[in-house]
């Protein structure tokens, strides 16, 4: 049989393979890789569910927005503190959220994190709740993403700390109240000395009167008896014996002296009322202008008996400090906790004063933005293993039942928190302390401030 050798495929069948079916390695890489599609579009659902119920577990108000100030996040917290649904939100303008704040407050700090790229904190935003009253907001604002020159998204990270403002707000009246009682029979002794020494004048005076009226009367007697030109001698001896009795050069130098004394007496109680007036005053919840000299100087007079037996107490006031912003009687409490530790601290060294007084030195000066209160005792000095503690709440060292530990730790809480300010000590054991404050001054005070009390 003749051989032949095959040279070519079969037209037929070669066209038949290009139109054959996919192999089943194929279909089988095919089926693998839509299932990895299902699984993983299933991961990220479950990864953005359970991202959704992360953020709506957390216990904060959270919300985010992107480059252009839209909302692309509000969880539930924060639904629930502005009153406000979620479907109603989301895409929409940030500004016309709805929600009843200090925007101008808000707006810079978005503008100065996304323009900077940095953290921003705005503390004590006040807010309109769900139910029409007032709260307060502390909040934080954080970049997230920032491409070259172009605003980034941000995230608004925050809480309701309005039951905590009023908790403090209670502590701080609780501490002035105990202050007050504290101070309250070293004022009654303040205003008890003045009294009784008009009281003592205005007996003195009262009998002098009567005595220089006797005078009169003869002296009246000794009138009618001229007009009648029947002057006796028995009259004029009288009239010497009645200047002798009631010893009249005497009275004409004392009475001048006791009615001096009572004025100033008046006077004094007068300053003592007025200062504690001024230092218990509520005050208003508003930041005011004030010529802090003039608070330091009552508060001074209020706690004299404190400090009057064991120091001296010297002040060194900037007669040009310009007015500062603060809440009056929040700082009065501050500079009142301040003289009381000073005092305290003097009194360790110096027992009751009968052996010598330590000193007590208040200064004040502006130093660039800032108003520096300088409050240096010449007493024990702080123990350094304890400088990181001084204050803390409830932290104290003095004897037990001597001190209470909130007063240094309300003063950080008020120059701190309340007044943007900064509170530090220098210290030297058996040498003293001195407490240094600054708060901001007011940038359109004027220089020149009203007269204080020194």
């Amino acid at each position: 049989m003749a051989r032949y050798q095959k040279t070519t495929e079969n037209p037929i069948r070669e066209q038949s393979k290009e139109n054959q079916l996919p192999d089943e390695s194929f279909l089988r890489a095919h089926e693998e890789l839509v299932m990895r599609m299902e699984q993983s579009t299933a991961e990220l659902l479950k990864a953005h569910a359970e991202n959704q119920q992360l953020l709506e577990a957390i216990t904060s108000i959270l919300i985010t927005l992107d480059q252009d100030n839209q909302i692309i996040q509000f969880n539930s917290v924060a639904r629930t503190a502005f009153g406000i649904s979620r479907e109603d939100i989301l895409g929409q303008p940030f500004a016309k959220s709805g929600i009843q704040w200090e925007w101008d407050r808000i707006n810079q700090a978005i503008a100065d994190c996304q323009q900077e790229n940095r953290q921003v904190r705005v503390d004590d935003v006040r807010y309109t709740r769900p139910d029409g009253s007032d709260g307060f907001l502390g909040l934080t604002i954080n970049p997230i993403t920032k491409e070259k020159d172009q605003p980034g998204q941000v995230l608004l990270f925050g809480a309701d700390i309005t039951e905590r403002k009023i908790m403090q707000s209670q502590l701080s009246r609780s501490q002035k109240l105990e202050a007050i009682g504290q101070l309250a029979s070293g004022i009654a002794h303040e205003i008890n000395t003045p009294t009784q020494y008009i009281g003592d004048n205005t007996y003195f005076l009262r009998e002098s009167f009567g005595d220089l009226l006797g005078l009169l009367e003869k002296y009246g007697q000794l009138l009618a008896a001229a007009e009648e030109g029947q002057i006796s001698g028995q009259l004029i001896a009288e009239i010497k014996g009645t200047i002798e009795k009631i010893d009249v050069e005497y009275l004409i130098s004392e009475i001048p002296r006791a009615i001096q004394q009572s004025l100033e007496g008046i006077e004094r109680v007068t300053s003592i009322v007025k200062a504690m007036k001024e230092f218990a005053h509520p005050g208003s919840e508003e930041k005011t202008p004030i010529d802090i000299n003039k608070a330091i100087a009552s508060t001074i007079t209020v706690a004299r008996n404190e400090w009057k037996y064991v120091a001296e107490m010297k002040t060194d006031y900037d007669p040009h400090l310009p007015l500062v912003s603060c809440l009056p009687g929040e700082f009065n409490q501050v500079i009142l906790n301040m003289v009381i530790n000073a005092a305290d601290a003097i009194r360790d060294m110096v027992g009751d004063g009968a052996q010598g007084k330590g000193t007590i030195t208040i200064q004040t000066r502006q130093a660039g933005a800032w108003a520096e209160i300088r409050i240096s005792d010449t007493g024990t000095g702080i123990p350094k293993n304890v400088h990181s503690r001084i204050f803390d709440v409830f932290f104290t060292t003095k004897k037990m039942g001597k001190g209470s530990g909130q007063g240094l730790a309300i003063s950080r809480a008020v120059v701190v928190d309340k007044h943007g300010g900064t509170i530090d000590f220098e210290t030297e054991m058996g040498k003293g302390t001195t407490f240094i404050i600054r708060l901001p001054i007011v940038p359109e005070a004027a220089i020149k401030v009203p007269e204080y009390i020194r």
